[in-house]
């Protein structure tokens, strides 16, 4: 009985493993209600090329990305490594060394209140959808001392270094009748930008690639070798199978 059951066990080990491996890993994670989905692709290299060049001209002069390298990005991205330092370097640092910031860690807090976070786990921590509604849900708020406020981060410290691309919105609220807080029903763009939404939706998606991609640059080696492993996988699976009738053909 013992053998029998350990036997089945198996076998249905490695068929919920072949179904885990088909499951895509942003179904896998959970997202908070509200947010816009992300839509991303870190196979897709162009987009992480124009993530890497709008972080380090809209991002990098606050937030640094102490677990990435100049170097690896170059390799995982197919960049050359003139094309990384004329275009991606701005801190003065070597092509092998970590993306950090020039900004001093107390000047950022005397400037925002708090030094401004590195960003290299921001997309394992947070996820990619909020990412991606975080840099939709700036609004104009002149009672923040940054002027700024966002919808998915309430009362954060960072302005919008991206409002000439995205334009300005303001909040319109939703009318409370029991007398409570109000609450933002949607956000209203006020002043173009230079982009149009579905531009700027390209530039906020291309930013959260390439914070994804920092999160985890293995998973593109990874991902590369999902199709064996899954293989391999249904393999075993066939196998045990097998091994499950040829123990038990003269049980019955």
């Amino acid at each position: 009985m013992t053998k029998r059951l350990i036997t089945q066990l198996s076998a249905h080990l490695a068929a919920a493993a072949v179904a885990l491996a088909l499951v895509p890993a942003s179904a896998m994670a959970s997202s908070a209600e509200g947010l816009q989905p992300a839509q991303i692709n870190i196979g897709d290299t162009a987009s992480l090329q124009r993530g890497a060049a709008l972080f380090v001209n809209y991002c990098s002069g606050c937030h640094s990305l102490e677990y990435q390298r100049y170097a690896r990005l170059a390799a995982d991205l197919e960049l050359t490594e003139e094309q990384v330092t004329q275009n991606l370097i701005f801190t003065g640092a070597k092509f092998g060394e970590e993306m950090k910031v020039a900004m001093d860690p107390a000047d950022g807090e005397a400037w925002f209140g708090k030094a401004p976070p590195d960003l290299s786990l921001v997309a394992r921590v947070r996820g990619a959808d909020w990412i991606f509604s975080y840099l939709k849900g700036f609004y104009i708020d002149e009672s923040r001392p940054v002027g700024w406020n966002n919808t998915v981060f309430p009362e954060v410290s960072m302005p919008h270094t991206l409002w000439e691309l995205h334009g300005i919105q303001r909040p319109v609220y939703a009318e409370s009748h029991d007398g409570g807080p109000r609450h933002i029903e949607r956000l209203e763009m006020v002043q173009e930008g230079a982009l149009t939404p579905g531009e700027y939706d390209r530039v906020a998606r291309d930013i959260t690639n390439f914070l994804q991609y920092v999160g985890e640059p293995a998973a593109l080696q990874r991902e590369a070798y999902g199709l064996w492993v899954i293989l391999f996988l249904a393999a075993l699976t066939f196998l045990t199978w097998l091994l499950k009738k040829e123990y038990w053909k003269d049980v019955h």
